[in-house]
């Protein structure tokens, strides 16, 4: 029962966050045909940045428009040496996360003499919000209220997609050029300003989620993001890269993790087996979703043969 309690689940949400941040953009990129592998990379250039631009401006909220900034030139390179260049999006995908990860260990020696963590003492950090009158509510405001400006902004973020991908003219061109990118060249889309869009849009998100990650923390950690960019990569087709599916699928990823810090406090399991539990439950995870295509593939086949017969 402790696993399901009120602070569980409350930490589950925080946790959570920055995979629902990267899904949304990599929603973005995936409904318009585009699998973005380089979420892992976009987020640890934002958590990199973050950290930096804070403690040279003394403000969160231009350390976070920094760090936004230095995220969407990175995804716009990204763009451009796929679109412009006709390199191949997944080879590009892949030298983007290992640039980031360069970028930060070079930036870090260089400025500052590290090769760790970078941290700064009395930097702002992101704190919790107390949320008038939600806060006053047994048990709900216990859940919802006292979690950063970045956990709220996700939610509104999901709402914004939502209304977006399906009740905007962009969401429909979104949809069609990912359907058949072909026929939505032949009627006038431009297909590749819809999907240099759509990167930018998983930019954004991916540096929201690489900032929560660091200003939460205080500092800037070699591989603070741990693999969340691939995981918020499987939320996205798990959940079908429809905003609840993605909602679900982040809060499941989330609460995983949650408990395999949670174990690791609380019972004998070795630490590295805890550690890659998140990592065993995505593979869990993917087989089931396979096998399910599978069936409903089989159940599409064997539908369309009665019709037949």
């Amino acid at each position: 029962m402790n696993g399901f309690s009120v602070p569980a689940i409350s930490s589950t949400i925080v946790i959570m966050t920055p995979l629902l941040l990267a899904a949304i953009g990599g929603a973005f990129s995936a409904i318009s045909g585009l699998l973005n592998i380089a979420l892992e990379g976009l987020m640890l250039n934002a958590a990199f940045f973050a950290i930096v631009l804070t403690n040279l401006t003394g403000s969160l909220f231009l350390g976070i428009i920094g760090a936004i900034a230095a995220t969407l030139l990175l995804t716009a390179l990204f763009g451009a040496v796929s679109f412009k260049l006709k390199a191949n999006i997944f080879i590009c995908g892949l030298a983007t996360n290992f640039l980031a990860i360069a970028l930060s260990i070079v930036l870090a020696h260089t400025l500052y003499g590290r090769t760790g963590s970078v941290q700064f003492p009395g930097m702002p950090r992101l704190m919790p919000l107390e949320i008038p009158v939600l806060g006053d509510i047994p048990v709900l405001g216990d859940i919802f209220s006292g979690h950063n400006a970045i956990v709220y902004v996700s939610w509104l973020l999901l709402i914004v997609a939502g209304i977006v991908i399906n009740r905007t003219p962009f969401g429909m061109r979104l949809r069609a050029v990912g359907i058949d990118e072909k026929a939505a060249r032949a009627i006038g889309i431009n297909t590749k300003r819809i999907q240099f869009t759509a990167l930018l849009v998983s930019g954004f998100t991916c540096a929201l989620g690489g900032a929560v990650l660091s200003l939460t923390l205080g500092a800037f950690v070699p591989n603070v993001t741990s693999g969340r960019g691939w995981i918020a990569l499987v939320i996205v087709y798990l959940g079908r890269m429809k905003p609840l599916g993605i909602l679900i699928g982040s809060v499941v990823f989330g609460f995983v993790d949650y408990m395999s810090n949670h174990l690791q406090t609380t019972s004998d399991i070795p630490s590295g087996l805890l550690l890659s539990l998140p990592f065993f439950a995505t593979v869990v995870a993917l087989v089931i979703y396979s096998i399910g295509a599978q069936a409903m593939s089989k159940k599409g086949i064997l539908r369309s043969v009665k019709r037949v017969s």
